[in-house]
């Protein structure tokens, strides 16, 4: 019990250890012996960190005037799908070689995750520790796939801990870089509503919008700009109607053959989302807050209809959040081990392959203790009258 209070609050030890996992997930990747697919007549060769390659090469498609949104199979399998405003970013990484930028990617995503979650205000040290500690699997699966969701994750989570001191340009910044990446950042812009200067918060909103819109013309043309965007919008477009993801619409279709509409989903969320907006007295009250940024982290997920596993990460991180500065009752301690068993553990080895794919995937699984965690804290925020913090490491026998 001395080693885990120790290890909780020395945040070199937790530094070093989200290193190593993104050092370990990267040289995974590197390593592992590429696949192949073939097209037509022709076969390609693809290589475990295709995630990676497929922004680093945005880039270059960017500074050729080339369509972002199209496949490149020569280069890697999948298409791009953030704004072109990330590929300027991602150009950092395609001046370096891959050993080096899959490294340095992973280690972003782990480091600004990790930065944010420290950020949070009011939270004691060791209770930080853990939320840290029991997202590591999750992030480790985000970083296997080099995706951008721990960067995602922590730029909201960073926000959140930079409006409570005030400093909107910074937090404004972070939301609206988000959502440049992927557009269900925006949601976090809820967030907004319990602070006072909205006309301070719109105006950084507008400038920071813009700023971001206009970073591509420094490498292309407007009308290519122009074209672009357009572009993406067809792929988004497109993108809707393909899949349902692990998310609400996929629990309802698979567990009830309830096949509705998804914009119709999304919008009855958002709904749901709002509801507790209307405790109008709560809005002084931090924890009341941070269960809304849990909130917010859950159901950009839980409602995504492209939700997939390495996504999770955000959800995780917000039923950490929010079980750690909870109470400690049976249903939460429940909801929470379900979670880390069937969204955390699910894509492991823990589990045989036969049964991730035709019981895990078919069913949704990895979304479902995501799902009720988020419907617990919608519960809470309507319901509870006295919404105060008790320290996770304390529930748990560990000193503060």
């Amino acid at each position: 019990m001395k080693f885990v209070n120790i290890l909780l609050t020395n945040k070199g030890a937790i530094l070093a250890l989200y290193i190593a996992f993104a050092l370990a997930a990267s040289i995974q990747s590197y390593l592992l012996t590429p696949e192949s697919m073939r097209n037509g007549k022709e076969e390609y060769s693809f290589t475990f960190y295709n995630n990676y390659l497929t922004f680093k090469n945005s880039f270059k498609h960017l500074i050729e005037n080339k369509d972002l949104y199209i496949r490149y199979p020569k280069e890697h399998d999948d298409l791009y799908k953030y704004s072109p405003t990330c590929a300027v970013f991602f150009g950092i990484f395609y001046a370096l070689p891959d050993t080096v930028g899959l490294l340095l990617w992973n280690v972003l995503n782990a480091i600004v995750l990790l930065i944010s979650v420290y950020y949070l205000p009011h939270l004691p040290i060791k209770t930080k520790g853990l939320i840290l500690i029991s997202i590591l699997i999750e992030l480790m699966t985000c970083m296997q796939n080099e995706q951008s969701n721990g960067l995602i994750c922590g730029l909201i989570i960073l926000a959140f801990g930079l409006l409570e001191r005030g400093n909107y340009f910074a937090a404004v910044f972070c939301i609206v870089f988000a959502t440049y990446m992927k557009l269900f950042g925006i949601v976090a812009l809820s967030l907004f509503i319990f602070y006072p200067g909205k006309w301070k918060l719109a105006f950084y909103t507008l400038f920071w919008s813009s700023l971001l819109f206009i970073v591509p013309l420094t490498v292309v043309s407007f009308p290519q700009l122009e074209f672009l965007y357009s572009s993406w919008g067809r792929l988004l477009s497109t993108d809707h109607s393909a899949s349902v993801g692990f998310s609400v619409a996929a629990w309802l279709k698979s567990w009830f053959s309830i096949d509705i509409n998804k914009t119709l989903i999304t919008l009855a969320g958002a709904a749901l989302f709002c509801l507790p907006l209307l405790r109008l007295k709560e809005y002084t009250n931090y924890w009341f807050r941070l269960l809304m940024l849990c909130s917010v982290l859950i159901w950009v997920v839980i409602f995504n209809h492209k939700a997939e596993s390495p996504t999770f990460i955000i959800a995780m991180t917000g039923a950490a959040i929010w079980f750690f500065s909870r109470p400690l009752t049976p249903v939460n301690l429940i909801l929470f081990l379900l979670a880390f068993v069937f969204t955390s553990l699910s894509p492991t080895d823990i589990f045989p392959r036969e049964l991730k794919a035709g019981f895990f995937f078919t069913y949704a699984i990895k979304a479902v203790p995501c799902i009720f965690i988020w419907f617990r804290i919608l519960y809470e925020q309507l319901f509870m009258k006295d919404i105060q913090l008790q320290p996770g490491a304390q529930r748990f026998g560990l000193t503060i």
